[in-house]
């Protein structure tokens, strides 16, 4: 007798507060579609650390926004992201996010056009109460094919998968 293939995956459900963030996190990587300066910046916590598993990662919100300044004109490179997974554990003030990126190389010559990683951030919900990025790091990317791409755009969800 054979046994019987699990059921699928239903994915995450999500309580409304760990939807605010994954709304949040949609609007971050909206600000840097729209090539957004202001609004890349005002997603940022004061004191982010932004590559915080790297040995010297780059640390306050004005320093990310110059760093991320080439990225988010969307001249050279172009960034897309959006979660999968939004987690508020015991601290009802600290989120964690993660999902897939995709890095599409603009230059007419790019040998690799398209690559996907992976991103996992940290956000803190201020006094203010808006929610914003603390830590922020990612998976480099491999390459992938212009159907690989697609499928990733394709499998970008706006609706939270709330409980």
């Amino acid at each position: 007798m054979e046994n019987p293939p699990p059921p699928p995956n239903p994915g995450p459900v999500l309580s409304n507060r760990e939807c605010e963030v994954w709304a949040r996190e949609l609007s971050f990587a909206k600000s840097v579609a729209d090539h957004d300066a202001a609004a890349f910046a005002s997603h940022l916590q004061a004191g982010a650390a932004f590559g915080a598993s790297r040995a010297a990662p780059t640390r306050g919100r004005d320093a990310i926004a110059q760093r991320w300044a080439g990225i988010v004109d969307g001249k050279a490179v172009r960034l897309e992201w959006y979660p999968t997974r939004v987690t508020i554990g015991g601290a009802k003030d600290v989120a964690w996010s993660s999902g897939p990126s995709l890095f599409e190389d603009l230059a007419p010559d790019a040998k690799r056009r398209f690559s996907i990683g992976a991103f996992h951030s940290v956000w803190h919900r201020d006094d203010d109460g808006v929610w914003r990025v603390l830590f922020d790091d990612g998976i480099e990317g491999r390459p992938v094919t212009s159907a690989e791409a697609m499928a990733f755009r394709d499998a970008r969800r706006t609706a939270c998968p709330r409980g």
